[in-house]
């Protein structure tokens, strides 16, 4: 037995109890005479004390050979400890030790193993075994295995099924780049590594399965963010018999456990926009509900009015900034250098102060009077002691730029706080996009997803009008989910496959499977996926997912650990039936 109890769970009741502890030695105080070491494992850290007077001769030689990182096995009795340690469970007692066994030696650490680490990312992403020692990485593993045992103890109290689908399936030609997977024994053919489980999970219900979920990686090859690595992990749901409110409800509910259960929050308030008023009001269709500034459209009272930058633009819109009226010069210069940033790429910014007697001073008032400014001020919600800032532009492109705007904004004045919670539902989106260079639609979800049943008419006529029977979930500015009520007959799946460009044996091919199985009673179903990555950080204060993932990769999709990808050996090559030819 290597320990009898562990590091984090002793106290004044285990006093005079002979025990056993196995761990790391975290660091020690050598005072000459006597000798203390913390011990440190995944509960937490204990003190042992080696004694001249009361500490066996060998025994207490051996302790001063200890460094840090150690792995050691230690015997000994619980004594109540003179200086108590109040921040910590174990801090009345320490243990003077009996028996020591180094069970392994440790090099230096190439960082500190502290909660405040003296190591950079870049070499602690190198040393992640490391890195989890540490209290932050490794309780954000541990916070992310709470969450998942939550959404598997709710969603299995509701009678889903847990099935595991496949991981080397077929590649499609819809959505991000596939991870290809080249088959030995079937020459020149891949299989492809899942994007998602979409079809298999349709076919689950086809199967009469009816609640299935599956807490499931999936993979996708594309450029990586702070929130997207190549590998990922989804909560995904599908349901028969089932219409988007059933779906809505359900997932609510999830929502609700998780930050009940989790966070001790209760949110009452789920509210639902459509994708239309979410772009016209936030600029994006995840916005973050925890703080104004809306958006406010001046077409009407900033245009024909001899300033000829607004009078060319598609559209003019602001926002008010909660107390900013005090910006400096300075301030707002920086702002307008901000916007003008590739990143963001506006051409420049017209602010307005609104001061506190009901004025308001301008960057444009050669060409707005007092009355033309306080419908701005009206449009944008503006309160005296704001600022309004404008944009102008393409519609599109400037609602992106404003939207990128209020989030830095609302970020600067502290209106982002991490443990205030705001979901909402975005419902009604359009069912398909068009892609300006190839003149073709593409699907906004997924080929498969059902367009509202009162659009289905326009398919003919104006397929850009068509609403798809789909929603996300948004959380605090992060889209943490979605789907889509499912098409689940032939007809309109064909009819679907021909509007976003496939021919007839284009669709058989890659999914005549699908459609196969629907002409043998596929039920009326409809699902969501969770992004359990992105899910867990927010509930976990943070928007980046990478202290979440146990062994993640970087920003170029290398895991830089393990030093993959990497090249394969020629006789794999060979065998594979594969040439690589790198210029």
């Amino acid at each position: 037995m290597y320990r009898s109890h562990n590091c984090g769970e002793l106290n004044a009741s285990n006093i005079n109890t002979e025990v056993t502890l196995a761990g790391w030695v975290q660091k020690s105080r050598d005072k000459g005479f006597m000798n203390w070491v913390d011990l440190r494992d995944r509960y937490g850290i204990t003190q042992l004390i080696f004694d001249e007077s009361r500490t066996d001769k060998t025994v207490f030689e051996l302790a001063k050979t200890l460094g840090r990182e150690f792995v050691i096995q230690v015997k000994g009795t619980v004594i109540e400890r003179e200086a108590k340690n109040k921040n910590i469970p174990t801090g009345e007692i320490e243990i003077l030790v009996s028996e020591l066994t180094i069970l392994n030696t440790a090099l230096t650490p190439p960082f500190t193993i502290e909660d405040e680490t003296d190591g950079g990312e870049d070499i602690r992403m190198k040393y992640r075994y490391l890195d989890i020692r540490r209290n932050p990485v490794k309780n954000s593993l541990l916070f992310r295995h709470k969450v998942a045992m939550e959404v598997r103890k709710y969603l299995s109290d509701l009678d889903f099924c847990e099935v595991e689908t496949p991981y080397l399936i077929k590649s499609t030609p819809e959505g991000a780049r596939d991870f290809v997977v080249p088959s030995r024994m079937n020459e020149g053919q891949f299989y492809a590594l899942p994007q998602s489980p979409q079809t298999f999970k349709q076919l689950l219900m086809v199967g009469g399965m009816d609640k299935y979920f599956q807490i499931v990686k999936c993979f996708r090859d594309e450029d990586l963010r702070a929130d997207r690595q190549p590998e990922f992990t989804q909560i995904d749901c599908e349901m028969a018999f089932v219409e988007q409110e059933d779906i809505l409800n359900i997932f609510e509910g999830l929502t609700r456990h998780l930050l009940k259960e989790i966070k001790g929050i209760e949110v009452d308030k789920f509210p639902r926009i459509t994708y239309d008023y979410a772009m016209k009001t936030y600029g994006n269709d995840k916005p973050d509900i925890r703080f104004g500034m809306k958006f406010g459209e001046l077409n009407e009272f900033a245009q024909h009015k001899e300033f000829p930058v607004f009078n060319a633009a598609e559209l003019v819109v602001g926002i008010a900034v909660p107390g900013a009226g005090n910006y400096t010069r300075k301030e707002i210069d920086g702002l307008i250098d901000w916007v003008k940033r590739p990143q963001v790429g506006a051409s420049g910014m017209v602010y307005v102060k609104c001061n506190e007697d009901g004025t308001y001073k301008s960057s444009v008032d050669k060409f707005y009077d007092n009355d033309d400014l306080a419908n701005w001020a009206k449009a944008t919600e503006a309160n005296p002691g704001d600022m309004i800032f404008v944009l102008s532009g393409p519609a599109n492109k400037t609602r992106a730029q404003l939207s990128a705007l209020r989030m830095e904004l609302a970020t600067r004045l502290g209106l982002r706080n991490p443990e205030e919670f705001a979901p909402l539902w975005v419902v009604d989106f359009p069912l398909l996009e068009l892609d300006e260079e190839s003149g073709r639609y593409h699907a906004m979800h997924h080929p498969f997803t059902s367009p509202k049943p009162e659009d289905m008419a326009l398919l003919e006529t104006e397929p850009g009008k068509v609403r798809a029977n789909a929603y996300d979930m948004v959380l605090n500015g992060n889209e943490i989910g979605g789907g889509s009520i499912r098409i689940h007959d032939k007809a309109t799946q064909q009819l679907m496959f021909k509007y976003l460009g496939f021919t007839e044996e284009e669709a058989k091919a890659q999914f005549g499977f699908l459609m196969d199985a629907f002409q043998f009673g596929a039920p009326p179903h409809g699902g969501l996926a969770f992004g359990l990555d992105r899910l867990v950080a927010i509930l976990g204060g943070q928007e980046t997912i990478r202290d979440f993932i146990a062994f993640p990769k970087n920003n170029s999709g290398r895991d830089v650990m393990i030093d993959a990808p990497a090249a394969i050996d020629e006789a794999q090559l060979k065998e594979l039936r594969i040439k690589v030819d790198i210029a």
